[in-house]
């Protein structure tokens, strides 16, 4: 199964002292032979995670803009020392890592509006590993244990504690959460720092940090939630406001920020056939559901509740709890299938207690435990359903005593796909159009590939406010069938 679903942008920010000081002042430290030896370890897994390398035009220009910021941390003289990914992954996200890996995913891209903002980006990432943010934790795990925090928090690691504690961090790739608010400004700082030294416009920093708010905003939205709410992992980071205001205070010391920059059109051209959200070969989330089009499955989730597609489970989570849905090793009984996803995750479990029953016509066994997560008393159930002549399981992970009635409509709706229908199912792709006389916003926003909040997500991509006036000969992104 695919790729994490995140809700929000994550590691996009990073450090260092005053803006005004030179930026071969800073410590950096130079990559080292260990850094690289243990890059290079993690780095198949994590592309992995997020969907593997996107293999578009797009990647080689993504490539030449993170090699020339780079380049500006001190870590190295030497483009050839830093490895820039771009990654199929349909979440808002970037990090690096030690080593001189840097990541950037095809749909924080999509949401970048100029090479600026690209650079502004990479630099933060940048700057979180030149900076030695994640020092910490290096002396105790390495870069490995890096890798396996960015990896359980976007993927959900199987384990009892990954699954439930932080709701497995919204199941979103939120790796700057393991970032101090202090660390946060100071990656904003280096990222306008190594641009405006790479010959970027520093103003471009604002630009994107406040595409990344209005973007998480109509996500919420979209997905149901209030969209006025501040997240949990916001807690330890500044609001995006703050943020915007403070990144435009600092483009503007460098006396580098332009003041109303043109469009970057051979940006935006570059951007034209991108794929966009959900990867067909990797199933769609439309909404509350979610399809496989390569397994032939589909389920509902309750309304409210958000579901995040990773590279091996489905997850679904909401006030009640988490489900976590997993592809069964071939052979065995269903019963053995559950008795296997107890061991997987740590559960103390009696196979005597584990129970035949039928789930929406299905085949099905299923068996619970009670465990403590976080010093909270949860009960675990582990379901197994024949489906397609696959096996299946759900894990459902509950507050002890409440039960699992609010997953039961899902399992419910856990069925299959006909040939006509997994045939059916498309993806979308960003198209580049060109302004003419007659067209405004509203005109062009019937054209995004959405039954809802059309004009909304028109705006936010284009970086647009509500009142704006299109002029023609300008180029606008959309989202369309693909």
């Amino acid at each position: 199964m695919p790729r994490a679903r995140l809700l929000v942008s994550a590691a996009l920010l990073a450090c260092s002292p005053t803006l005004a000081a030179p930026i071969a002042a800073q410590s950096a430290r130079a990559i080292s032979q260990s850094d690289r030896q243990q890059g290079a370890q993690a780095n198949p897994e994590l592309v992995a995670q997020f969907g593997g390398r996107y293999t578009g035009p797009q990647s080689a220009y993504v490539e030449r803009v993170g090699k020339r910021v780079a380049l500006q941390s001190g870590l190295s003289n030497s483009e050839r020392d830093f490895t820039v990914q771009l990654l199929n992954s349909p979440v808002e996200n970037a990090f690096a890592i030690p080593g001189g890996y840097i990541y950037v995913t095809r749909q924080l891209l999509a949401l970048m509006n100029s090479e600026s903002e690209l650079a502004f980006v990479m630099g933060h990432e940048v700057g979180h590993v030149a900076a030695r943010h994640s020092a910490g934790r290096q002396r105790t795990s390495g870069i490995a244990g890096i890798a396996a925090s960015v990896l359980g928090a976007v993927a959900g690691n199987s384990t009892l504690g990954q699954l439930v504690g932080a709701g497995a961090q919204q199941a979103a790739g939120l790796f700057t959460l393991k970032y101090g608010r202090d660390q946060e400004y100071q990656a904003d700082t280096l990222g306008i720092r190594y641009a405006a030294g790479a010959n970027y416009d520093p103003g471009a920093a604002p630009l994107i940090l406040g595409q990344l708010g209005a973007s998480t905003s109509l996500s919420a939205r979209a997905s149901g939630r209030d969209a006025t709410a501040v997240p949990a992992w916001l807690s330890t980071h500044p609001s995006s406001a703050a943020r915007v205001a403070r990144a435009r205070q600092q483009a503007q010391a460098t006396g580098r920020a332009g003041t109303a920059p043109a469009q970057d059109t051979a940006f935006l051209r570059m951007l034209d056939g991108l794929r966009y959200d959900d990867d067909p070969a990797q199933g769609v989330i439309d909404g509350q559901t979610f399809r496989h089009p390569m397994l032939r499955l589909r389920f509902t989730a309750p309304a409210g509740y958000t579901i995040n597609n990773a590279a091996d489970a489905v997850t679904v989570q909401g006030s009640s709890g988490q489900a976590q849905l997993n592809l069964a090793g071939a052979g065995g009984s269903l019963a053995d299938a559950v008795a296997a996803r107890f061991r997987a995750i740590g559960g103390q479990f009696d196979p005597g207690e584990i129970e035949d029953a039928t789930i929406g016509g299905n085949r099905a066994a299923a068996g619970t435990i009670a465990a403590a997560v976080n010093n909270q008393r949860v009960d675990a159930t582990v379901i197994a359903i024949a489906l397609g002549g696959q096996t299946y399981t759900w894990t459902i992970i509950t507050p002890s005593g409440r039960g699992g009635a609010a997953f039961e409509p899902l399992l419910a709706s856990f069925s299959s796909l006909s040939q006509a229908e997994a045939a059916a199912i498309r993806g979308k792709v960003i198209r580049i159009r060109t302004v003419r006389a007659n067209d405004t916003v509203d005109s062009l926003a019937r054209d995004m590939a959405y039954p809802s909040l059309q004009r909304e997500r028109f705006l936010t991509l284009n970086g647009l406010d509500a009142s704006a006036r299109l002029t023609p000969g300008q180029l606008v992104k959309l989202v369309v069938t693909g």
